[in-house]
């Protein structure tokens, strides 16, 4: 990656509710960048008042230089996997802000940001495995933001998930990334045919 091409300092929210999985998708996403990019991350973690149903989010910073302050007032990227998380941010976001969503839990109202959604409990369901609808949202969202690259994601997926698990996590995780991949290339396809529309 170039100098000029790198960006600075990324912060991301992730947000739903306890039981999801939250806070493991913001340790992979923060020790990904850290251990798997060399590069400097830092989590800071919120439950509500209970933790599983309980709104939850995880607050990760990734940066080039030193973190001297981990909490996030405007996220750059706010992944949401509850519609109460996404009511609790959404006010917070900037106007470059991009938003990630679970599309069958969260509803976003009339916004400008950018929106890119992903059916990961459904997918999750499929896999036989709802609790893995964070690491396919996980997957989607290295596809989407490429905060962290592809190999330091993956390998920290495999490394941070329990024990006998991994092939079906990273299955979870390639799917997450592939449906991303497949997102932007439809958008690409969109903005270029309205382009060549354009007489």
């Amino acid at each position: 990656m170039t100098e000029s091409n790198k960006q600075e300092k990324t912060d991301i929210v992730i947000t739903g509710f306890g039981g999801q999985g939250i806070i493991l998708a913001g340790s992979i996403l923060g020790e990904a960048a850290a251990l798997g990019d060399d590069r400097e991350s830092t989590l800071v973690q919120s439950y509500g008042p209970e933790s599983r149903g309980g709104a939850c989010s995880a607050q990760v910073v990734i940066s080039d230089e030193p973190i001297h302050y981990p909490y996030i007032k405007t996220p750059d990227i706010l992944v949401c996997m509850s519609q109460s998380g996404y009511e609790k941010y959404i006010g917070q976001v900037k106007a470059h802000s991009i938003l990630l969503v679970d599309q069958d839990l969260v509803h976003p109202g009339k916004i400008d940001n950018e929106v890119f959604s992903i059916p990961a409990t459904r997918m999750a369901e499929d896999l036989g495995r709802k609790m893995m609808a964070n690491i396919i949202m996980f997957g989607f969202f290295t596809a989407i933001t490429q905060a962290v690259s592809l190999t330091a994601a993956r390998d920290t997926v495999e490394k941070s998930v329990p024990k006998g698990t991994e092939e079906l996590n990273i299955k979870a995780f390639s799917k997450g990334h592939d449906y991303g991949m497949a997102t932007l290339k439809g958008r690409e396809k969109k903005a270029a045919g309205q382009t060549g529309a354009i007489l």
